[in-house]
């Protein structure tokens, strides 16, 4: 790797906070290639190498000893674990120490391409409800994609701008901004992140997260908590961030303890609401990328939206399944009665009965681009499959499956034709290593292969 070249008012404020001693060991850190981590989904099968390493702050997370091809990984496409960076991952040891509650609702609001999403849906499990947005419409395709692919269903992905959340005020039980930013701590791995940067695009930044701060903050509701990150190092993007936020609204700091061996960097932030706190990773210290972190909490008189529970559900295209609909996916599905389902174009969505109030309220404000796991559809006595359906984690019973090798998992995730022995007629769910990949469907004299066109690999 070349000499690194950073720009010259980046260097003059990084040795300003680190000091001249240690700046050097900052830049050498650039120079060395992102240690590649995944974190698994625990609520799928992976048995992971020996040449792995935990990732201290997170159960998790893991190192690996190279990076993989991923993309010919079928494990990677079952939506068994998401490639992401360490720093990230310490939002778990956040949600562990705060004891958020494992039933609320959270925001992320910022969350394409879908990391820290997965992170937060992983952590509410069979009980909670996520709202993932992303306001740009590609960057919502991305993340609806990994969302899908995680699979737990209790996610309700969005493409909304931040202010179109503002009847939601004192809503949710916790709020995640990973806000947009000069992207000062991915100058390891993303040479054009130096080259975009400028203190011009340093104060850009800063205000377009005061913009989307003075929303969030809000959103929050009594005794609940928003989290703030940033992949940058300067104050005016983090402390000052701080400042404005405490002095538009009511919060608490939360000082989250660290371990020492951990060498997260925290620094403390006076308001005329006492000290806050926040935590630098710097990749001079830690393994993983650079990030910055803060922790507030809502004090516990504060607003509280309860959303009221509507007779009837109306939206403009979703509608409720009927009675005799439900039962019938019921049965003929193995689901839980503990559901609630929706259809929309004819196709069938399945949610967890728990949050059904939380969802019709919030879809009265947001527009949804994907929700809880998509079924499929009745097609007179027969019903068809969606590939969102099968790489779900709901139960998928009385359907016949297929264990496929690699070679075969690989040609079917290219949407390939694949030679199948002697199977039932009808629609075949197909594994690897236990985990789902997707339907095929033996027709008798032929094989049709369902995987989704958009989401074949090329790669050979």
């Amino acid at each position: 790797m070349s000499e690194i070249k950073l720009p010259e008012a980046f260097v003059l404020r990084m040795k300003n906070y680190l000091g001249e001693k240690e700046f050097p060991a900052f830049v050498k850190s650039l120079e060395k290639e992102p240690r590649v981590s995944i974190r698994i989904n625990p609520y799928k099968e992976i048995d992971l190498k020996e040449d792995v390493t935990s990732v201290a702050w997170n159960d998790e997370g893991y190192f690996l000893s190279e990076r993989p091809s991923f993309t010919l990984d079928p494990l990677f496409h079952a939506g068994c674990y998401y490639v992401q960076e360490s720093s990230s991952m310490f939002i778990g040891h956040i949600l562990k120490y705060i004891q958020s509650p494992k039933d609320g609702i959270f925001l992320d609001l910022a969350a394409s391409p879908g990391g820290k999403s997965t992170l937060l849906s992983s952590f509410l499990g069979k009980d909670g409800f996520l709202v993932a947005n992303e306001v740009i419409k590609t960057r919502a395709n991305i993340l609806k994609e990994n969302i899908i692919k995680w699979g737990l269903g209790n996610t309700m992905v969005t493409q909304n701008d931040p202010e179109h959340f503002k009847n939601l005020e004192g809503f949710f039980d916790l709020v995640l901004v990973d806000a947009p930013c000069s992207g000062e701590g991915l100058f390891k791995k993303d040479p054009e992140a130096r080259n975009e940067w400028s203190e011009d695009n340093v104060n850009l930044c800063a205000l377009r997260q005061e913009r989307i701060m003075d929303q969030a903050g809000a959103l929050v509701k009594g005794g609940g908590y928003l989290i703030y990150s940033t992949c940058t190092f300067n104050e005016k993007e983090n402390e000052e961030m701080i400042r404005f936020i405490c002095s538009e609204y009511a919060y608490e700091p939360v000082r989250i303890p660290l371990d020492p061996a951990w060498k997260i960097t925290e620094s403390a932030t006076e308001t005329e609401d006492g000290i806050f706190y926040g935590y630098r990773f710097y990749p001079h210290h830690v393994e993983g990328e650079g990030l910055f972190i803060s922790v507030f909490k809502r004090p516990e008189d504060d607003y509280i939206q309860e959303p009221k529970k509507t007779k009837d559900f109306k939206h403009s295209h979703i509608k409720a399944a009927s009675k005799q609909e439900s039962q019938r996916l019921i049965s003929d599905l193995g689901l839980d009665e503990e559901s609630t389902f929706y259809s929309l174009q004819d196709s069938f969505f399945w949610t967890n009965a728990r949050y059904q109030t939380y969802f019709e309220f919030l879809s009265r404000f947001l527009n949804i681009r994907y929700f809880g796991v998509e079924l499929g559809k009745f097609n007179k006595d027969q019903f068809i499959p969606n590939h969102e359906f099968a790489v779900s984690i709901l139960p998928k019973m009385g359907m016949t499956t297929h264990e496929l090798s690699l070679s075969d998992a690989l040609s079917f995730l290219r949407k390939e034709d694949i030679e199948i022995g002697d199977i039932p007629e009808g629609w075949v769910l197909v594994t690897y290593r236990n985990n789902p990949l997707g339907w095929i469907k033996n027709l008798g004299n032929r094989i049709n292969n369902n995987y989704p066109k958009e989401w074949r690999i090329r790669m050979r």
